[in-house]
């Protein structure tokens, strides 16, 4: 299962997703533009030990990355979405596709996919969301979970 984060901003968070998916042997996919460097410089000071053995692809759009790897399914995590997490469908050989720290998925992306949204339930009365690598941690394990 790809782990997609399109236009991610804070290095640490995407650092964090990065061992989570090494953790599971998942891919993660990052769709430009990035908030921060990915040269070696920049990933060591992160303490990014482990990034040596992540299974990295980079891409300019999004449509990029559905062409050229062809996911069997999509959801796209966010807090805009009628539908839990727990009820999404979700495929072997899919995505999780989760939108930047600040803003979320791009606008359009809400219209094109809205049947493919799901958010993580937060019963909470005072958070709108939570951290990006919390909520892919989430959102990873329970697909894990599921097809295992």
């Amino acid at each position: 299962m790809d782990i997609v984060l399109v236009h991610p901003e804070i290095p640490h968070n995407t650092g964090a997703i990065g061992r989570l998916c090494v953790g599971l042997g998942w891919p993660l996919v990052l769709i430009r533009p990035l908030g921060f460097a990915l040269d070696a410089r920049h990933v060591r000071r992160a303490g990014l030990d482990y990034w040596e053995h992540l299974d990295l692809a980079l891409f300019d759009t999004f449509e990029d990355y559905l062409r050229a790897r062809r996911p069997a399914g999509l959801c796209f995590l966010s807090t805009k979405a009628g539908r839990s997490l727990y009820d999404a469908p979700l495929a072997p050989g899919g995505a999780l596709v989760f939108g930047s720290e600040s803003s979320g998925l791009p606008p359009d992306f809400y219209a094109r996919y809205r049947d493919s949204l799901a958010a993580i339930p937060m019963p909470g009365a005072y958070a709108r969301s939570i951290n990006l690598a919390n909520a892919v941690a989430i959102a990873a394990y329970e697909a894990y979970r599921r097809f295992r």
